[in-house]
């Protein structure tokens, strides 16, 4: 009887912790909106837990989710989870639908998830805590702070460090600024940062390699990789939007992935409510600080473009995003799309990046591909992007075949960042239909960089490009065009040797072209500024 009593105890404890972690107040009202409904978490009695033990799971309603898409389920769907967690339960939802309100409440999961064909309500629109996620995908692995590493180089192949197994390590030197944005979003750049993997005796992982110098270490972090794989399957999500100000405030209330070796699979996530105003998103699916994620057979969608005022004093279309990646490797999206028009451009692009390695996307049909501050490899396969394109910067390999691209582009390099990628294209068995037809200008590789700003790096366009089998359907074009360009003019003052880079802007040193067509029947041109890449060497 003592024990229990004393389980009990145990329990009611854990529960009261999920309550103030969600800041429900001790009359079970939700602060500020008294009118909420909020469910409070029943607690198993010891018969209850050595049942749910037994069978292996758990779901909502055991711990008194209504599930009637009225009452706000967060309480009784965090305190699932933390139960699961301390148990290693599976959590399955119920055939229901949850609402969750703006109270601030984030889900923290450590087990298989199997939301099924369970619906889910998030209501933006009277939020606590626009950056608290609902669900946080987290490691049971504690990060550590690993001593005497106060330097690295750029490919080094081996850390002085011996650790419990393969791990993930995140570098910073706040002392070194990348990545110094020009344009109407401008910005003093960012500390310099990388993460990679090394295993349990140190080496870097070759897929992973360190991008940069490190002359001095500011902050290093290591966190062991999870070795077992989580799944989350199921689940449609619709959120209600946010009716905010138009401004640079980004919701987050999604679902943030921040661990190692994770598969999302089979989920939806549906946009209502949308208006004439409103503040973007972060990322349903946000990614960060972890690798091995694969986001399969899902459905997302692409948000409402809002404007507002730019840090250069200027109207500008603010970024919203339902895919976020930050410091993430390793990331694949396989079969997915998203559930409005792809070349409809009051929607956004749906997916940003920054600081990754090796993001893939295979049978893909989304907006656009994307990496803001950086993607180390990237692969776009069997595919087809609307009318964003490909926006990216960065080093290795980036290859895109057996795909289709709308954008105005086929490959954009992002002159906010230097239009920089250190290293190749291959362009393979590709349709190209570009948006700017109309107007007569049609390139390959857009972007510009006039060697006037100093983007904290130095820029370079890719070495090697090599295209083969590429369609290029400039049908629709007026009379005056001339045909297709391999680059676009990205310095118009770059006309002879008398213009001078304050900062250089390395050239692409050939380009390799077999078997490309137009659909005009033009050949393609290697830019409207033959200057600039005079010495590019084309060989067909």
């Amino acid at each position: 009887m003592k024990k229990e009593y004393l389980f009990t105890l145990v329990v009611a404890a854990l529960c009261n912790f999920t309550w103030a972690s969600c800041q429900i107040t001790s009359d079970n009202r939700v602060q500020p909106d008294e009118t909420e409904k909020t469910t409070k978490s029943e607690i198993p009695s010891q018969k209850d837990i050595q049942r749910f033990k037994s069978k292996g799971w758990v779901c909502y309603g055991d711990f008194g989710a209504k599930g009637d898409g009225i009452t706000n389920d967060i309480v009784a769907i965090a305190a699932t989870h933390e139960f699961a967690n301390k148990h290693s339960l599976t959590v399955k939802a119920d055939k229901a639908t949850y609402y969750i309100g703006g109270k601030r409440c984030t889900v923290s999961i450590q087990t298989n998830t199997e939301f099924g064909e369970a619906a889910f309500i998030i209501d933006d629109t009277d939020v606590e805590d626009r950056n608290a996620h609902i669900f946080s995908v987290n490691s049971v692995k504690q990060s550590f702070k690993p001593i005497n590493i106060t330097s690295l180089k750029k490919n080094q192949d081996k850390l002085d460090i011996t650790l419990p197994g393969a791990s993930l390590v995140t570098v910073t030197d706040s002392n070194v600024k990348r990545y110094i944005r020009f344009g109407a979003n401008q910005n003093n750049g960012s500390s310099q940062t990388d993460i990679f993997i090394v295993d349990k005796n140190g080496t870097v992982d070759k897929n992973t390699p360190i991008i940069w110098d490190f002359e001095r270490i500011t902050e290093i972090t290591v966190l062991p990789v999870d070795e077992t794989i989580l799944t989350i399957s199921g689940g449609k999500f619709t959120t209600i939007a946010n009716r905010e100000e138009s401004k640079y405030s980004y919701f987050a209330r999604g679902i943030a992935i921040k661990r190692s070796n994770v598969i999302v699979d089979g989920l939806e996530h549906r946009i209502t409510g949308e208006g004439d105003h409103g503040a973007p998103y972060g990322g349903f699916i946000s990614i960060s600080n972890c690798s091995n994620v694969t986001v399969r057979n899902t459905l997302l969608t692409g948000h409402k473009v809002y404007r507002t005022i730019g840090s250069a004093g200027t109207p500008v279309s603010m970024g919203t995003y339902d895919i976020n990646i930050n410091r993430a490797l390793n990331i694949t999206f396989e079969n997915c799309s998203q559930t409005n028009d792809i070349n409809n451009a009051e929607y956004w692009g749906i997916m940003g990046s920054n600081y990754c390695k090796n993001v893939v996307y295979d049978h893909c049909t989304f907006s656009r591909f994307d990496a803001h501050m950086g993607v180390a490899n990237a692969t776009i396969r069997h595919s087809t992007l609307g009318h964003q394109g490909i926006n990216a910067i960065g080093s290795g390999v980036f290859t895109v075949e057996n795909s289709t691209i709308n954008g105005t582009n086929l490959i954009n390099l992002r002159s906010d960042y230097g239009s920089t990628w250190e290293g190749e294209f291959f362009i393979r068995n590709c349709i190209f239909a570009p948006r700017g037809v109309k107007s007569g200008n049609v390139n390959l590789i857009g972007g510009s960089n006039t060697g006037q700003h100093d983007f904290g790096y130095t820029c370079y366009m890719p070495e090697r490009i090599t295209i083969e089998n590429l369609q290029i359907d400039d049908f629709s074009h007026p009379e005056k065009y001339r045909g297709p360009a391999i680059f676009a003019n990205f310095n118009k003052e770059m006309t002879d040797e008398a213009y001078l880079e304050k900062f250089s802007f390395i050239k692409t040193r050939e380009v390799i072209l077999t078997n490309v067509s137009t659909a005009s029947k033009l050949p393609l041109r290697i830019s409207d500024n033959t200057y600039m890449f005079k010495d590019v060497v084309i060989v067909k």
